[in-house]
Parts: structure tokens; C-alpha cells; sequence
């Protein structure tokens, strides 16, 4: 106790830390209250390591470095980039898509420019935001017309609150997925006031389920696609072409929430089963919502494309209000559209489709330019080995993507201590440990972060030998 005591007297006083060089000369440069609050964070960490029982260094001149270490730490953006090593493309944890160029230069002039975001200049006066996108998406897909929200969930609640309100929506039981956030199909029905009425059963619903639900009271036929699952085995559902025949015949909208919603046709990258937007329409739904930033490769937003009828009175309903998308969003969903007009630049532009068409060899050259810049790492072995990714961000759940990863071992430093180690760097890198090795996958793993990783890796590897020392 008397230890403690003694060593809780010799904690430097804030104003002994702030007097230390380096300290004085980070206030010189205008950052005086970050380096004060640094300050009594570090002696406040001083202070906690002492009373559970460290005897840590408390000299003045290691508190002052303490604290300009916390200073440093607090001024780092909490939304800031990371190194994807996973091999999950659309990875939700980590922003999903990456954007184009073309749509973060859009983005940023939106930003930094007053806009054209609700001003016609042709006619002089007041314009709409949504018709910067809605012809781009009626070229691009077939339909009528089109609106774009903040995402695709609220693309579903105005859609339903829209043409269902108080009323009934037949929908199939196998069709209820829940989305990311432990959000629900049948929740996000409750909250537009439209009755769900369920039909079939988890793994078979028939036509002849829709046509017996189908009362006075039905206001539309709803279909999921379920992106982000997939019941194998004994299953059937309704295909939309028999749905919206069903429809039609009944006087009813059939509303598909498409979910990952591609504009381009996957098949050609290996990925099966996916349907398009405009596959969708042709099909015959009357409306369709799905993601700007799954496969689409854009920003977030729910975009709804569909009848006229339908999208104009959508875009009267007070709710679109509430959940339309600000200029950025515009910018960069308009800037990543024109992109698909000219489809021979989709692999070119979008960085999702760089990443998806990436041939095995060029991942392979990419692995061995990494391991070069890793190779005077001491105690570190490293080899270029087979594996697989995802699609990832709720699509095609069931199909793996092959692909080459740098595979990292060290002689003193666990896979879980390396992993632990570089998601904490300023710049964090996320890989996975498979097999007691450390995995980058090379199909997300951005090659302009090489000489990052390369000196984050030295870093994480080196410390075992100075926490031995210490």
C-alpha cells in the first residue's frame, strides 16, 4: 500500500507534462486544448495501471510522450479507411462497396460547391432532386420511372406505406428474411401500416397459396429474394413471371424487393443465380427496390424503380421526405449510373467489378510484389496459397469466389496476436487466421497499401521482442 501511495505522489502534475519540449511545441501548433486533455488522460492512465498494481514509468518526460501518443490517438477519425484483407468484396462491417473515382470526385464537388441539387437552371426556378438519377435509371432499366432513398429498407417502407397502407400484403413464409441489424421484412411492414399476410411454407409456397389470400382487403403481392440465404433441399416458390401473372389477373402491383439489385449480369464472373433489375422488370414486376451499395456498386441508397403510377404517388407521400438522400448520395449514385451506360468501363470504374473479374494470375503477381516488400522481416515466413472469398454484403450467400492469399507465420508472434496487433494499427488491416496462419487476400487487399502493411507487419512482429525486454 505504501508503494502505491509513494508511487501515486510522483505522477507528474498536467502542468509539469504540458512544460515538457515536445508537449510545448505540439500547443505551438494550435493544438493546445487536445494536448491538455492528452494530458490528463495520461495521468489519469497513470493513476488507474498504479491502483491495479503495474509499477509503470511515471517520469515526467514518459507521461509528456504518454500523452502526446493519446493526443495522437484521439485526433484520428472514427470513420476512417482500413485495408480489407478478408477477400469479402461487399464487406458491411466495413462500408460495403467501394465507390468509383467518378462518384467520390462527384461526391466531393457536391460538397464543396453550391449545386444544382433542387434548382432547374434551364427553367429558371425551384427543380426536384430526384430527377438528376430518374432518367439514368429509366434508361438503364426499362421502367417507367424511378426514385432513389436513403436505402433500400426504407425503399420497402414507402413503397408498402405507399400502396398498402392499411391494408393487406401477401408475401410467402420462406420469403420473411430478417437484414442486417436484426432488421425484419415483417417489422419494416408493421411500420408502414400494411397487414402482412404470410402464405405457404418455409420451404414450399405454391400459386394456388397467393390465390387463396387474396381478399377484398389485398392491396399488393410482395416477393423477396432472399440474397442473403438460400433453403436447399426439398424447396419450391413462385417464380415473379407466375407471380405478376397472378397479379395482373387480379388487379393487384407485384412489389419485388430484389435486395443486392446488379445491373449487369453475373454470370459472367462466375457468380449464378442472380437476377438482374432489368431481368426483374421484364419479368413483369410492377415495382422493384434494391441497394445502391451492394452490387450495384454505389453509395447507400434503396432505389425503386417501377409503374408511374406507383413512383408518382410514392414521391407525394410525406415519408419520402423523410427518407430522401442528401447531395452527396445523389453525386455519387448519378456519377456511378453513368458509369453503367457504357458497359464496356464497369469492370474498368467500379471498383466491386475490378475486384470480381480480378483474373487468379494478376492475384498471384500481387501476392509475390507483397511478399517481396515482407521478406526482410525477421522471423516472418510468408507463401502465396490457394483460398476463397465472398461476394459478401447479403449476395449470393452460397457461392465462395476462388482466390490467392499471402499466408503469414512468425517464429515468436501468434496469428492472434499479428491480427490483434494490425487491426489496431492507425491505418488498420483486417485479414482472417485460417489453418495457424495469417491470411491477406489478394482480390481486396489494395496494392497501394503495400508499403503500409509491409511496415505494419515489421511493427507487430518486432514487439514481442521489446515486451520481452521490458
Amino acid at each position: 500500500m505504501e508503494i502505491k501511495k509513494e508511487l501515486l505522489r510522483r505522477i507528474p502534475k498536467i502542468d509539469e507534462i504540458l512544460a515538457q519540449p515536445q508537449a510545448a511545441q505540439a500547443m505551438a501548433q494550435g493544438k493546445k486544448a487536445a494536448v491538455t486533455q492528452a494530458a490528463r488522460q495520461a495521468a489519469e492512465q497513470l493513476r488507474s495501471r498504479i491502483l491495479a498494481g503495474e509499477t509503470p514509468e511515471i517520469s515526467v518526460e514518459a507521461a509528456a510522450a504518454l500523452a502526446l501518443e493519446i493526443a495522437e490517438e484521439n485526433s484520428r477519425m472514427n470513420l476512417r479507411p482500413v485495408v480489407n484483407g478478408t477477400g469479402v468484396v461487399l464487406h458491411t462491417n466495413l462500408g460495403r462497396a467501394r465507390m468509383s473515382h467518378e462518384a467520390a470526385l462527384a461526391a466531393m464537388e457536391a460538397a464543396e460547391s453550391y449545386n444544382t441539387l433542387e434548382y432547374d437552371c434551364r427553367q429558371g426556378r425551384r427543380g426536384s432532386r430526384y430527377a438528376h438519377v430518374e432518367s439514368l435509371l429509366c434508361q438503364l432499366t426499362g421502367a417507367e420511372a424511378a426514385l432513389a432513398v436513403n436505402n433500400n429498407a426504407a425503399a420497402v417502407m414507402l413503397i408498402l406505406g405507399t400502396l398498402a397502407k392499411n391494408r393487406q400484403v401477401v408475401v410467402s413464409r420462406g420469403e420473411l428474411v430478417e437484414i442486417g441489424g436484426s432488421f425484419r421484412v415483417p417489422e419494416i411492414m408493421e411500420q408502414s401500416n400494411s397487414a402482412l399476410v404470410e402464405v405457404g411454407t418455409t420451404n414450399k409456397t405454391h400459386p394456388q397459396d397467393y390465390e387463396r389470400a387474396i381478399t377484398d382487403q389485398t392491396a399488393a403481392l410482395l416477393k423477396v429474394h432472399t440474397s442473403n440465404y438460400k433453403i436447399m433441399g426439398f424447396t419450391e416458390d413462385v417464380p415473379l413471371e407466375q407471380l405478376a401473372e397472378i397479379g395482373r389477373r387480379r388487379g393487384l402491383p407485384v412489389i419485388y424487393d430484389l435486395g443486392s439489385g446488379a445491373l449487369t449480369d453475373l454470370a459472367a464472373y462466375g457468380i449464378e443465380s442472380e437476377p438482374t433489375v432489368q431481368q426483374a422488370a421484364e419479368a413483369g414486376a410492377d415495382i422493384v427496390s434494391f441497394s445502391g451499395d451492394k452490387l450495384l456498386g454505389g453509395p447507400q441508397a434503396g432505389i425503386i424503380v417501377g409503374k408511374k403510377a406507383y413512383i408518382d404517388a410514392m414521391k407525394k407521400n410525406p415519408l419520402t421526405r423523410a427518407t430522401r438522400i442528401d447531395k452527396l448520395t445523389l453525386a455519387a449514385l448519378e456519377a456511378t449510373l453513368r458509369i453503367y451506360l457504357e458497359p464496356e468501363q464497369i469492370n474498368e470504374k467500379i471498383p466491386t467489378y475490378q475486384m470480381l473479374s480480378m483474373p487468379l494470375e494478376e492475384m498471384e503477381a500481387k501476392g509475390r510484389r507483397l511478399m517481396a516488400k515482407l521478406a526482410d522481416i525477421p522471423g516472418l515466413h510468408c507463401q502465396l496459397a490457394e483460398d476463397e472469398g465472398q461476394v459478401g454484403g447479403g449476395s449470393v450467400p452460397t457461392q465462395m469466389i476462388p482466390s490467392r492469399v499471402v499466408a503469414m507465420r512468425h517464429e515468436s508472434v501468434a496469428p492472434d496476436q499479428l491480427e490483434t496487433r494490425l487491426r489496431l494499427e492507425p491505418l488498420p488491416i483486417v485479414g482472417r487466421i485460417s489453418k495457424d496462419r495469417y491470411l491477406l487476400d489478394m482480390r481486396t487487399t489494395q496494392e497501394e497499401y503495400f508499403d503500409t502493411i509491409a511496415q505494419s507487419v515489421a511493427k507487430a512482429t518486432a514487439q514481442r521482442g521489446r515486451e520481452e525486454r521490458e
